[in-house]
């Protein structure tokens, strides 16, 4: 009886060994064993150099999506820092074309801090909105994720830098065998972070048993406007489309003066509209009739940071169109256009910092963002995923009604960091 109880528990012993040889299994995190730093060493001159690089390539991705028909919004920072987790992996050409693109100007090992400690002041901000009812209640959310394919080599110090920095571990799936049941997980995650404003992000096919890597990061935003519209003072107006052609879309109004910051200059007006809390805003710039083409084109991050300098506090009577709409890009052309070739060259790309090989390429980002706003505040989110693959003015009352297209920022206040931005020309 012994003798068989001792003969059962060997095959057991041996049946764990030989499970544990075989390395982890789809379901498995493949986690470090290292904690996210919560408190990273980034001084405040860093995070500054980094928000501003962001806001660089925010204002030259707007620039390179020019060419895309109708409304725009997207999230600058979402990009910014799912290609920073990429960029974690990889080295030589691949890594300088990443950095001129992305403008990220902190030496490595500062840049990963620097995105850490502004993820982790970002999360804190809806604990620092003060005086505001748990129905206004500001929310902010940011997640990253990556799923990896179950049997590939990832270094243990790739998986380290995401769980100490982007506080991430890597969810090892089947891409080769369940390629369909991995797509449903990242649009199942995708959809709970972004409070199912984003769905389906990864469409049919998009995922196929040669992915290898998924990285993603989603962002959630919502906030009630520090003096809201009146819903009473909402009509049918007037909207002026970019061809002459007027329309009527739900207009709101205030209802009476409210101080808010303005300035206009040569050909533009710009307006602030301020969250609850005041840790949040809406920068509008509104370019005179006839003169959205040129100051499109003409749009840089010096002219957004003038009109920014320009701001003072006055009275204002706002009329503005409530909006609902989404957008969704392939950016493999856009930044293969911008100068990022290589990291989405089979032949060249250079990602060795995550497996010790030179094998994986970006095959595709798709970014997708959704914003709504109307009379109480905003909603707005996004997410952005890479897949990876083996190659081989004195005060006076000034009446604004936002009858035009128009371009929107929405910042955290005291980082800058743009979170979201785009441009309104039908709010149909």
């Amino acid at each position: 009886m012994h003798k068989h109880l001792h003969m059962v528990f060997a095959l057991v012993v041996a049946a764990a060994l030989l499970l544990s040889a075989c390395g982890p299994r789809a379901g498995e995190v493949a986690a470090s064993k290292l904690q996210r730093v919560t408190e990273p060493d980034a001084a405040p001159v860093k995070l500054e150099e980094m928000v501003a690089g962001n806001t660089a390539f925010a204002f030259n991705l707007y620039q390179a999506v020019l060419a895309t028909d109708g409304n725009l919004v997207y999230s600058p920072y979402g990009i910014s820092l799912a290609f920073a987790m990429a960029y974690g992996g990889a080295y030589g050409e691949t890594a300088s074309q990443m950095v001129d693109v992305l403008h990220y100007t902190l030496p490595n090992d500062r840049l990963h801090s620097a995105f850490n400690a502004l993820d982790l002041n970002l999360a804190r901000r809806p604990e620092q909105v003060a005086g505001v009812d748990e129905d206004d209640r500001f929310q902010l959310s940011i997640a990253n994720a990556l799923w990896g394919q179950n049997d590939w080599p990832f270094l243990p110090e790739y998986l380290d830098l995401l769980a100490v920095n982007y506080g991430a571990g890597m969810r090892l799936v089947d891409f080769e065998n369940a390629a369909e049941s991995a797509r449903r997980q990242i649009n199942d995650w995708v959809s709970d972070q972004t409070k199912k404003c984003i769905r389906d992000i990864l469409p049919a096919g998009m995922i196929d048993p040669s992915t290898r890597l998924v990285l993603a990061n989603a962002i959630y935003f919502k906030a009630t406007w520090q003096t809201e519209f009146n819903a009473n003072k909402t009509y049918d107006r007037p909207f002026y489309l970019l061809d002459g052609e007027m329309i009527s879309v739900p207009m709101m109004g205030i209802g009476h003066q409210v101080q808010l910051s303005y300035a206009a200059g040569e050909g533009w007006q710009s307006v602030v509209l301020p969250y609850k809390g005041g840790l949040t805003e809406m920068v509008i710039i509104v370019p005179d009739s006839g003169n959205f083409e040129d100051f499109e084109s003409a749009l840089t991050v010096e002219g957004y940071n003038e009109i920014l300098s320009a701001l003072e506090w006055q009275p204002v009577t706002l009329s503005m169109p409530k909006f609902t709409f989404e957008t969704q890009y392939g950016l493999k052309d856009i930044l293969t256009g911008m100068g990022m070739q290589d990291a989405f060259d089979r032949e060249v790309a250079d990602f060795s910092g995550m497996d010790g090989q030179h094998l994986l390429f970006i095959d595709e980002v798709l970014h997708k963002a959704f914003i709504a706003v109307d009379e109480k505040g905003t909603e707005a989110a996004a997410a952005t995923v890479i897949l990876m693959m083996p190659a081989a003015i004195p005060p006076k009352s000034v009446e604004l009604t936002i009858d035009r297209p128009f371009f929107y920022v929405i910042r955290d206040v005291p980082s800058g960091t743009i979170l979201f931005m785009g441009r309104v020309v039908d709010p149909r």
